[in-house]
């Protein structure tokens, strides 16, 4: 958000900068030609009266050398201290006088239209040059005698100094505009970041809270009022949202444990039921108890499941741990079970790998997993455990050969109580990768789900590595 801010701060003021130093830029140029078009005027205007007044009343236009000599010796002088052409030609535009052998005024372009213009009786204006042009520039003045145009004087002036002074001027015009931008943005920074802070803050409040951290809180007297409103608001819903979780919590967590003791109270009357009912009857109580005993296991989920909640509202302490020695030990406890169904393990990778986590919850995390990953695998199947270091996280994939899931139901796994249509007639509650899941994200951890190719399902566990 804040480079999108300074992205139209910064559009904004070059487009103001430059709708001001365009025009400065255009101003200073014409200034600087104005400026030289004025003087060049002036010489020429100068050197007209000079042949207007050596010309007699009654002579020809042409003057003899005698008459020639003061203005040819000022046009040579100009000459050689300004490096200018300048001449007096005729009306048909040969040369009378002049400042260098070398001149001879052009028949076409912008001096021969100055000339024209002068012979016409009027002033020439001169084009204007821009620092990548370069011309010269031509000025004419009419020598009128006896109200007629009877010469006109010339000058013709090169412009490199002039365009060098044109680019001088843009050069430290775009050196101002650009530290005003520099200097701009890093106030506009400083001020955006001032006016951002709370929403980075609110910002990192609302994605704690969304991960579970119930207790994330913002300051609310950072920032301008409507941020201090915002801010207010957002940890009165905090409080509220938090207090509802908790009670649902506390709820599950109550009612599960207040639940458990009833329910063995009356399985235990079952058992002594049992001993005084007629063999007929025996098929029926043992259904009841199943049922029993299967309400007991999903109180029992119920209970880890709050308790995770409640890890990982709290957060838990992780330490440096062998997570192979940890994955070892879990799969050596499930070793049996899976043996009585002629199931096996195949653990792969290193055999030592360090992670940053919580004993206690990494290991109930695993046993979720692969007691699902047993309870859906056939008899006879493998489950494989791969553990390995990718960067700075440590991944572990447990793969079964079980029926798999669709891949339309890949986002649903983990969910609370849900389980996939091919599942139904597997015991079960649908809590156990939820208790997985939470548990890890309370350690710093993540799960993910997968399908297997051939038939499956392929659970990730991606915990920090302790470097």
């Amino acid at each position: 958000m804040r480079t999108r801010l300074l992205a139209l701060l910064l559009t904004l003021m070059s487009a103001v900068l430059l709708a001001l130093g365009i025009p400065l830029a255009v101003s200073r140029a014409d200034a600087h030609q104005q400026e030289m078009t004025r003087d060049r005027a002036d010489d020429t205007a100068r050197f007209a009266a000079q042949y207007q007044t050596a010309i007699r009343v009654g002579q020809d236009v042409k003057l003899s050398e005698e008459e020639q000599l003061p203005l040819r010796q000022d046009l040579e002088q100009f000459f050689l201290v300004y490096g200018i052409h300048a001449a007096v030609v005729d009306r048909n535009g040969d040369i009378l006088i002049r400042s260098d052998p070398g001149y001879t005024l052009p028949k076409t372009g912008q001096a021969h239209e100055a000339f024209a213009e002068a012979r016409a009786g009027r002033r020439s204006d001169a084009p204007q040059v821009w620092p990548w042009q370069d011309r010269t520039i031509t000025v004419a003045a009419p020598v009128v005698f006896g109200g007629d145009v009877v010469a006109v004087a010339v000058t013709e002036s090169v412009t490199g100094k002039m365009r060098g002074r044109i680019w001088d001027n843009w050069l430290f015009l775009g050196a101002a505009e650009s530290i005003a931008v520099v200097a701009a943005l890093l106030a506009a920074a400083r001020l955006t970041g001032t006016i951002l802070r709370p929403v980075q803050v609110l910002d990192k409040a609302t994605h704690e809270i969304a991960t579970g951290k119930l207790g994330a809180r913002v300051a609310a007297a950072q920032g301008p009022p409507e941020l201090r409103r915002l801010a207010k608001a957002f940890n009165e819903m905090a409080d509220n949202v938090e207090t509802v979780v908790e009670q649902q919590r506390a709820f599950a967590a109550d009612a599960s444990h207040q639940l458990r003791n009833p329910l063995s109270a009356l399985l235990l009357r079952i058992e002594e039921l049992g001993l005084s009912l007629p063999p007929e009857h025996i098929e029926t109580l043992d259904g009841v108890r199943d049922e029993g005993r299967r309400l007991t296991h999903v109180l029992d989920e119920l209970l880890a499941l709050a308790l995770a909640e409640n890890a990982a509202n709290t957060g838990t302490h992780r330490v440096p741990l062998d997570v192979a020695a940890l994955v070892r030990e879990r799969i050596d406890a499930w070793e049996p079970l899976a043996r009585a169904r002629g199931q096996r393990f195949e653990q792969q990778g290193p055999r030592a790998l360090t992670g940053n986590v919580d004993p206690i919850a990494l290991g109930s995390a695993l046993d979720a997993i692969l007691d699902n990953a047993l309870k859906f695998s056939p008899d006879d199947a493998e489950v494989t455990v791969a553990l390995a270091a990718v960067g700075g996280r440590l991944e572990l994939r447990v793969a079964d050969r079980g029926p798999g899931v669709d891949p339309s139901e890949l986002r649903r796994v983990g969910d609370r109580f849900w389980r996939s249509s091919h599942h139904q007639n597997v015991d079960g509650s649908g809590l156990g990768l939820s208790i997985a899941r939470t548990l890890l994200r309370a350690t710093g951890g993540a799960i993910e789900f997968a399908a297997r190719d051939g038939g499956g399902l392929v659970v990730t566990v991606t915990v920090d590595r302790a470097l």
